[in-house]
């Protein structure tokens, strides 16, 4: 019996609706964290497997693609998503300028998640940095219920860029690194001390440069790893092949095929 959890929604059975802003928190200049509830209440969001993502219409002037956000977190019992947006150009911004009780249109879930089948009684590391921390919220979420436990990792420049501290806190263990000692260790994530121990899994999320140094400790520890891509997308659906990576097994659209990956499979 195959008990592989990652979930993928088939192209054609993704949703397109309007969600309604229920909260819009900015929480520095550069990152908001936008609390969405589908705008026809009888609605409700679809499964969402932690790593999926959202595509958002900007409906900015000259902005004519919709932006590629992480899900953040779902709460089923108030029935909201919460997306983590960044501040990376027009597009962004207008998302990132949207009030309560204004719409947005959004295509979900895409993408395939992360892999949740672990035995129950496991130790997973989540490590995030920037706005890689998005997704592992949802994710530490998912492996407590599945009886895992999970240690999150999140490195910033200073402790102000550390975001949702508070939110993880609530979920598991929280470890951070900081570029310039504000707060937990001081450096990159790599610098931390948890990366040198053997996990039964480890997540990862955030700028490549990142990733890949994670990447290199956790094939050292044998520590099984997925990671999650950040590649520029622009349609979300694989056909404008402008995510594309180069795996193992040839060149495949990031947005469909991922954007999480088992370590293995990619080129690094």
């Amino acid at each position: 019996m195959n008990t592989h959890h990652s979930h993928k929604t088939p192209i054609g059975e993704q949703l397109i609706s309007n969600y309604v802003v229920v909260t819009n928190q900015h929480l520095t200049p550069q990152y908001s964290r936008i609390v969405l509830s589908p705008a026809d209440r009888t609605e409700t969001i679809p499964y969402c497997a932690p790593g999926q993502f959202v595509q958002v219409a900007a409906d900015a002037k000259d902005v004519l693609l919709r932006r590629p956000i992480s899900i953040n977190d779902v709460d089923a019992e108030s029935n909201t998503l919460t997306l983590l947006v960044r501040k990376a150009g027009r597009g962004t911004e207008a998302i990132m300028s949207r009030r309560e009780g204004d719409l947005l249109n959004l295509v979900l879930p895409l993408g395939n998640g992360f892999d949740l089948d672990i035995p129950a009684g496991s130790r997973a590391l989540l490590v995030g940095g920037g706005v890689g921390v998005a997704p592992l919220l949802l994710l530490g979420r998912r492996l407590k219920e599945a009886g895992v436990e999970p240690v999150f990792l999140l490195g910033a420049r200073s402790y102000d860029d550390l975001l949702e501290l508070e939110n993880f806190e609530k979920v598991g263990e929280v470890l951070t690194a900081t570029e310039d000692g504000s707060h937990g260790v001081k450096g990159f994530v790599t610098a931390h001390q948890a990366l040198a121990e053997k996990w039964d899994k480890v997540y990862v999320c955030g700028p490549a440069p990142m990733m890949k140094a994670v990447a290199a400790m956790t094939r050292q520890t044998g520590s099984p790893t997925e990671v999650s891509l950040e590649n520029m997308m622009a349609c979300g659906l694989g056909a404008c092949l402008c995510c594309v990576e180069n795996t193992v097994r040839g060149n495949v659209c990031v947005c469909t095929e991922g954007p999480v990956f088992p370590l293995e499979m990619l080129n690094w």
